[in-house]
């Protein structure tokens, strides 16, 4: 029962640190200090598994909405079963004794059960230990009670998988599929679901070839998919565990590595594990079950009775793909009515419809220059005044047009005539251009795009939108968005040409494509070094823990020996709480938000100094008592970069922090006389650190500047307005500060 006990804590002080900003924001619920004199509610939530499982934030962000507008000061509990990180039963069976002896002195106003243990925990303790309180439950199936009649206590929202409906648009989009492969997990949230879609799907085994891919471990998994028989659909349902034990984040880990690996389409039946390589299917959708669970908790509390509330379910919807429908061939038009297509990609048309547009009137228009002029001198001979005024007209609209023009002969490809804005684009005068070709030019990037062009063009009358890449004199690479029209000048065949230059544009494309890639590679990082830092250190002297205790209840020891064991583990459990305690500072200070902004950056200081053994000299002035929290975080988590940075690589041993306030604006400080550094060329590099800085700042209507040279030192000074602009959202600093 001990050993019990101490995995319960540590599960709890695990899920504090990698959840603090939910368990926070769900203890500040209740509102302002205007708001205490409202009734007080309890509002107590089981989850079936951790705050980091996307499904159960989406939940939780639809019930914490919800509950604000309610009328009482509401304080909301949180707590979470993990079933998928510990699935013994006898396990389950001591968090669920805990819990009920937790609350047992603290009794919810009304209980949210979130998933089928959860729901399963209040069926069976309900009448025991949580009488007449209502409970309202989510994101769990009929199947989930059995046999067992809820009473009249219970109300809420089914969830139905519609495993049919998904089978039925498989079938539609893939006529000819004849075998079905479905794929799921081995903890009971898997289990449950593989149940009740094994039900469903019945009556379809004896039309097609079925197998059930529920017991492998994810390699031996990932194996199968890569070899599917031809003429096959996956139907993916959940993966919390695989076989071996191993666990998953089904929506982020299990379902893309299993949606890469399939050589057949892969249907699902959630819409939290779209947008990685599935198709699609009729999905359950996970964004509004929390608001709805919300909702008729926010009804019984306003006094309705839980049996008054018809049971609702939750709502599916067809939702496909765009980029897997791609992948697969598979045509739009078949989707079922009232489809949801997700990430649907912009056409060429959406993208550069003002360029085509352009150089298609300004061709129009120089063509039927063109035209004119030839039929003016085949039908009519004008005097020769007339045709020189006419040529004037012409060649001054050809020479100032914006675009670069090109008139080329297509029997050997020659420059006829071209402008100056096509001097200005290629680096090639006019005189040097005209008599020479594209090719003699070297001007193409891609020889073979140029053939294709011109059999293009004689082939067709017209090339209209064609991305090219052309070279420069000078050897600089440009893209441009060309069209031509096939026009004949003196009964001799040309192509009359017109390209604007698009490079900024791709370029700026590029770089939000590489700065996105960069973020993501970031957040991967972090990521990583949190679960090194827990699994390296933290979960090994837990091991240890562990083995010392199972010591300690083998064999025959003394009083004086055993309580000198106990004092031990106790102090180096003592010294694991801080380590997580620090982790959990880390990635969400505590002290900002409770002392203030001045009390955690001096805290922040004091510990990065004893940590790296160097003397950080921290000052402030004039600091008002409040300070918005969206300007508090973003000065603090610039703080921690930057100095984190400076101990880092500036080499020398005393930083000075300094942080104080003007009219109107705060000022924060950070100074080294260490190596310095190139701030531009550091901005153009791989890492985020400078770049996250300054997006920082930019999002509270602050300014980031940078003086560094070489051995000359470093400092950062971030200047932020007391009052940021209104569209600032706190939400988004926050979400970003891991």
């Amino acid at each position: 029962m001990l050993r019990a006990f101490f995995m319960v804590i540590t599960a709890r002080v695990r899920r504090r640190g990698l959840g603090a900003f939910l368990f926070f924001s769900g203890c500040l619920l209740s509102g302002s200090v205007a708001a205490q004199d409202n009734p007080i509610r309890r509002v107590l939530v089981f989850y079936e598994v951790a705050p980091n499982y996307p499904a159960i934030a989406l939940i939780d962000q639809g019930i914490s909405d919800t509950l604000r507008s309610s009328p009482y000061q509401i304080e909301l509990y949180r707590e979470y079963l993990d079933t998928a990180l510990f699935p013994d039963p006898g396990t389950q069976r001591e968090f669920r004794e805990w819990y009920t002896r937790k609350y047992r002195d603290r009794k919810p106003d009304i209980i949210i059960a979130v998933g089928p243990s959860a729901l399963e925990f209040m069926i069976a303790a309900h009448k025991a230990f949580f009488g007449d309180i209502p409970v309202v439950f989510c994101t769990s199936t009929e199947a989930v009670a059995g046999r067992a009649r809820l009473d009249s206590d219970f109300t809420g929202v089914w969830d139905d998988l519609k495993p049919v409906e998904t089978l039925e648009a498989a079938l539609r989009l893939q006529p000819n599929t004849k075998h079905v492969f479905v794929v799921g997990g081995s903890s009971p949230y898997d289990r449950s679901a593989q149940a009740s879609v094994r039900e469903r799907l019945h009556n379809y085994e004896s039309k097609l070839d079925f197998e059930y891919l529920t017991d492998l471990a994810m390699p031996q998994l990932l194996d199968r998919l890569r070899h599917l028989p031809d003429h096959s659909v996956v139907l993916y349902l959940s993966i919390l565990r695989d076989a071996a034990g191993t666990q998953f984040i089904d929506a982020t880990e299990a379902s893309p590595m299993a949606a890469q690996a399939s050589s057949a389409p892969v249907f699902t039946f959630a819409d939290i594990t779209l947008g990685h390589g599935e198709t699609g299917g009729y999905v359950l959708n996970f964004s509004d079950e929390g608001k709805v669970a919300g909702a008729t908790a926010l009804r019984i509390l306003n006094g309705e009775k839980p049996q008054d509330i018809p049971i609702a379910r939750n709502a599916n919807v067809y939702m496909f793909d765009w980029r897997a429908l791609k992948r697969w061939g598979i045509n739009e038009s078949g989707l079922p009515p009232g489809s949801i297509v997700l990430n649907r990609q912009p056409g060429f048309w959406e993208l550069y419809k003002q360029y085509v547009l352009v150089g298609i009137l300004i061709l129009l228009a120089q063509a039927m220059a063109i035209l004119g002029l030839l039929w003016q001198r085949a039908r009519r001979r004008k005097t020769e005044s007339d045709l020189r005024s006419s040529e004037e007209k012409f060649a001054r609209s050809f020479r100032q047009s914006p675009l670069a023009i090109a008139i080329t002969s297509t029997n050997n490809d020659l420059y006829l005539e071209v402008n100056e804005t096509f001097g200005q684009l290629t680096g090639w005068r006019v005189d040097e251009a005209k008599g020479r070709g594209p090719l003699d030019l070297d001007l193409w990037v891609q020889p073979d795009q140029r053939f294709a062009f011109l059999q293009q063009l004689l082939a067709e009358g017209s090339v209209r939108s064609l991305e090219v890449k052309i070279r420069r004199k000078d050897g600089q690479i440009r893209t441009t968005l060309g069209s031509a029209e096939l026009i004949e000048v003196e009964g001799e065949p040309c192509a009359l040409s017109v390209f604007a230059d698009i490079t900024e544009r791709k370029q700026a494309e590029e770089a939000l494509a590489s700065v996105s890639r960069r973020l993501i590679a970031a957040q991967e990082q972090e990521r990583t070094r949190i679960a090194r830092e827990l699994h390296d250190d933290i979960n090994q002297r837990i091991a240890m823990l562990s083995v010392e205790l199972s010591q300690l209840q083998s064999g025959p020891r003394s009083k004086q020996e055993i309580r000198s064991r106990v004092n031990g583990l106790q102090r180096r459990l003592s010294e694991i709480g801080f380590e997580i305690q620090g982790i959990s500072h880390r990635l969400h200070s505590s002290k900002l938000e409770y002392l203030g902004l001045v009390t955690a950056c001096r805290s922040f200081c004091r510990e990065a100094g004893e940590r790296h053994t160097v003397t950080v000299d921290f000052a402030a002035a004039d600091i008002p008592l409040t300070v918005p929290q969206e300007i508090s975080l973003c000065l603090f988590r610039i703080l921690q970069e930057s100095l984190n940075n400076a101990i880092k690589h500036s080499g020398v041993q005393h930083f000075e922090v300094r942080l104080h306030a003007t009219l109107g604006e705060i000022q924060l400080t950070v100074h080294d006389n260490g190596v310095g550094f190139d701030a531009e060329a550091a901005m153009m590099s791989q890492g985020l650190g400078l770049i996250s800085m300054r997006e920082r700042a930019s999002l509270v209507n602050g300014t980031m500047s940078i003086t560094s040279k070489r051995t000359g030192g470093t400092e950062i000074s971030v200047r932020i307005p007391l009052v940021s602009a209104q569209s600032t959202d706190a939400s988004e600093l926050t979400s970003g500060a891991a």
